[in-house]
């Protein structure tokens, strides 16, 4: 008799392994995080996690058929936005 395993495939990623998916550092990922330049993420008690589908849409964003092509949004580098300019 063989015992059938479910192979759970995870619908959330922590940091580490969201940027291994993503193929960036995990502290690109979290640069974006701090600059909410990045994918959309959730806060589970003290963990971040990023839901799998998020992920992808952000990637989306990117997407591009050409260098002439406007594509459908913008992937900002993890960095300080023009428009988050700090006043003290």
């Amino acid at each position: 008799m063989s015992l059938a395993l479910a192979v759970a495939t995870p619908r959330y990623l922590k940091t580490p392994d969201a940027a291994v998916h993503l193929g960036l550092s995990a502290r690109t990922l979290e640069k974006h995080r701090c600059f909410g330049t990045g994918p959309i993420y959730r806060k589970l008690g003290g963990r971040i996690v990023y839901a799998i589908d998020d992920l992808e849409a952000w990637t989306e964003l990117g997407l591009r058929r050409s260098t002439s092509d406007p594509g459908k949004g913008v992937v900002h580098p993890a960095k300080r936005l023009p428009s988050d300019v700090v006043r003290r």
